[in-house]
């Protein structure tokens, strides 16, 4: 894709509406075969009784919500493709969502290949990287109710920087993550909603998430051969409170390209530590598979149903300390 001209139908064919989901943070009531059912996350939704009335179909790349007040609202549209879903979300321009849709898939179409595939990405990383903000985000309130709420301390909170912004912007009214490169700049922030407004995240438009690995200049910074990886930035901050300070996130629940390139240069062992449930564990099989025949990789499985943002210390410890070491014979039954 160029500034003057898209291929809409590779960037519909590059990104599917399982992982277009989970760049927004969002996860599917239930599985039923080849459908996820489950509330619908677009903003123009506001039935209370509609509880399972948007479905995705995961073969076919799309999407459907038959609430009738959010059809609606939507003009009469009942879904769609990855780009109407995009659009619905952002309430901009198909043009527009392609953009947002070609960003959130960054170096995906790398990941189908074999053998030389993750170099090929690589050597694109320089041109490609995220731009540097020059600016922060001040005040942040790293006292917010919500992050007690959710068990993060307040030194956690002021060592990630992490809090609710009250200004005007794109992400007023919800709690700021800073986002930094490898090399530790800031590049942007992720905005969590506190009272359930969709989206879940908001990110920079053109943010390459797929370029970053959350808290990795830290890491690296620590000087740690061994890294945790998770999916979110309410894992990395209860393991980090746990005593795992080389905890890195995903901020989903796949691996791009460059991720596992990042991943292979910096670390010469990985515990991978994604959710318990469905989507994490298919994750965790594809992450093995990824990077299990180019550097040492232990799995640690989270209990079914759960979050390991949802374990006490003793729990993600115990987690841990259960990890099985990936040998070259599983990788060969996988």
């Amino acid at each position: 894709m160029s500034a003057g001209w898209i291929d809409f139908r590779a960037v519909k064919a590059g990104v599917g509406m399982e992982a277009l989901l989970a760049a927004y943070g969002i996860k599917p009531g239930r599985r039923v075969g080849v459908e996820l059912r489950g509330l619908c996350p677009l903003p123009q939704h506001h039935s209370k009784q509609s509880r399972e009335s948007f479905l995705v179909h995961t073969r076919k790349n799309v999407w459907v919500c038959h609430s009738q007040s959010c059809v609606a609202a939507r003009g009469g549209q009942a879904g769609g493709n990855v780009l109407d879903f995009v659009a619905a979300m952002e309430r901009c321009s198909i043009l527009e969502a392609a953009h947002k849709v070609w960003a959130i898939g960054e170096g995906t179409g790398f990941e189908k290949n074999e053998g030389g595939a993750v170099a090929e990405n690589w050597n694109g990383y320089a041109e490609k990287q995220n731009a540097p903000l020059r600016f922060g985000l001040r005040p942040v309130d790293c006292r917010h109710r919500y992050l007690s709420q959710r068990g993060i301390h307040r030194s956690t909170a002021e060592y990630f920087q992490v809090g609710f912004y009250a200004r005007a912007g794109l992400l007023q009214g919800r709690i700021v993550i800073p986002l930094h490169d490898g090399q530790g700049r800031l590049v942007g922030y992720a905005g969590r909603a506190i009272h359930g407004d969709a989206p879940r995240y908001k990110f920079p438009v053109g943010l390459r998430k797929s370029l970053l690995l959350f808290n990795l200049h830290r890491v690296r910074s620590g000087g740690s051969r061994q890294a945790i990886l998770v999916e979110g930035f309410f894992d990395c901050f209860h393991l980090h409170q746990a005593g795992f300070p080389q905890t890195l996130a995903l901020m989903g629940s796949s691996a791009s390209a460059v991720q596992q390139e990042l991943l292979r240069r910096h670390f010469e062992e990985l515990v991978v530590m994604l959710d318990g449930d469905e989507t994490g564990r298919s994750a965790s099989q594809r992450i093995v598979r990824q990077l299990g025949s180019v550097m040492a990789l232990r799995l640690a499985e989270v209990p079914a149903g759960q979050q390991p943002d949802q374990l006490t210390p003793a729990e993600v410890r115990r987690v841990l300390g259960n990890a099985q070491t990936v040998t070259r014979q599983v990788l060969e039954n996988r």
